[in-house]
């Protein structure tokens, strides 16, 4: 051998073709590039962003189409045929984008955006309550175990025996003089929280005889050191994937109520409220029940699919049968 061979493969180059080493990535940048495969997860995202906009900039939009969500146009309802709107597609034009209410001639633009507000506001307060308070029990049941859980477990199955909904109108009805926004709140946060609160504990319970876990108990940490540094960065992704499919049940669980006449009252607009409104005209104009639907459908449907795709990706074992 001469001097100027070498040992195989030192400092030659990479044979042609051969990709380097792949640098190690943490989880949430593999679940953003995972997330950005999805195309259904994408049409999603755009789908909730454009509808969280509108719910925030609901007065910029109801002024910019110059109309707000109370005011009468009784110009842009025909009275002699029992206030239909004026025009096709129920009333659509120039000065009212999306119609008119039959009757009053409120701009069903302004009433949709603002509905949006309030729906919305409904659904993520509600979605937060429910999240605060089911990550708490479901942490405290696994971590601490014994009576804590016993108690916890109960008190979960003793909620989820209730039939919810017939507690929410009963609860909505004898309600007088509140805010309903803040009570329809309350009120949904009060029975959703068992549902997270089960999936937290069984993962805090796979998680709390990890050898990290022992390791900080071993070493001194408090209960509280070790649930907020190595037990609940541990639960947040499927906490994160969780709560987005909870929101559309949210969502339509306010409708629900508005369209029973025990959520949200007139004037203030809401979704389930214009649907309810609108079935005696969904023969003469069907684009009064047509508008408030379809968001309220494609909402539902995007938060669901987002929802799925997060699953998928933070909790895949989760989401197989």
């Amino acid at each position: 051998m001469t001097s100027t061979d070498t040992a195989p493969g030192a400092g030659t180059p990479p044979a042609a073709g051969r990709s380097p080493a792949p640098t190690s990535r943490g989880p949430w940048r593999l679940a953003a590039a995972e997330l950005r495969r999805r195309a259904s997860a994408l049409v999603a995202l755009a789908v909730v962003a454009l509808f969280a906009l509108m719910a925030l900039a609901a007065p910029l939009l109801s002024a910019l189409g110059g109309w707000g969500p109370e005011e009468f146009d009784p110009s842009a309802v025909d009275p002699y045929l029992g206030g239909l709107p004026i025009g096709p597609l129920g009333g659509m034009s120039a000065e009212h984008w999306l119609g008119v209410e039959p009757v009053t001639g409120r701009d069903l633009f302004a009433r949709v955006v603002h509905g949006a507000r309030v729906s919305l506001l409904i659904a993520f307060s509600a979605t937060a309550i429910v999240v605060v308070a089911g990550v708490a029990a479901g942490v405290a049941a696994g971590y601490f175990g014994g009576r804590t859980d016993t108690v916890l477990s109960r008190l979960m199955d003793l909620t989820l025996s209730f039939p919810s909904l017939i507690f929410m109108i009963a609860m909505m009805s004898v309600a007088r003089d509140v805010n309903r926004i803040l009570l329809m709140t309350l009120v949904i946060g009060l029975f959703g929280w068992p549902g997270i609160a089960r999936v937290v504990r069984g993962q805090t319970l796979s998680l709390r005889h990890r050898a990290y876990v022992d390791a900080a108990r071993v070493s001194g940490a408090s209960h509280l050191r070790v649930l907020v540094r190595d037990i609940l960065p541990g639960v947040t992704g499927p906490v994160i994937a969780y709560t987005t499919l909870i929101v559309p049940g949210m969502i339509a669980t306010e409708a629900a109520l508005s369209y029973l006449g025990v959520g949200v009252r007139p004037p203030t607009p809401s979704w389930g409220q214009m649907i309810a409104e609108s079935v005696a005209f969904y023969d003469t104009d069907p684009m009064y029940f047509v508008v408030p639907s379809l968001c309220l459908f494609l909402t539902v449907l995007a938060f669901t699919l987002l929802g799925d795709a997060l699953r998928d990706v933070f909790d895949p074992r989760g989401g197989r049968a």
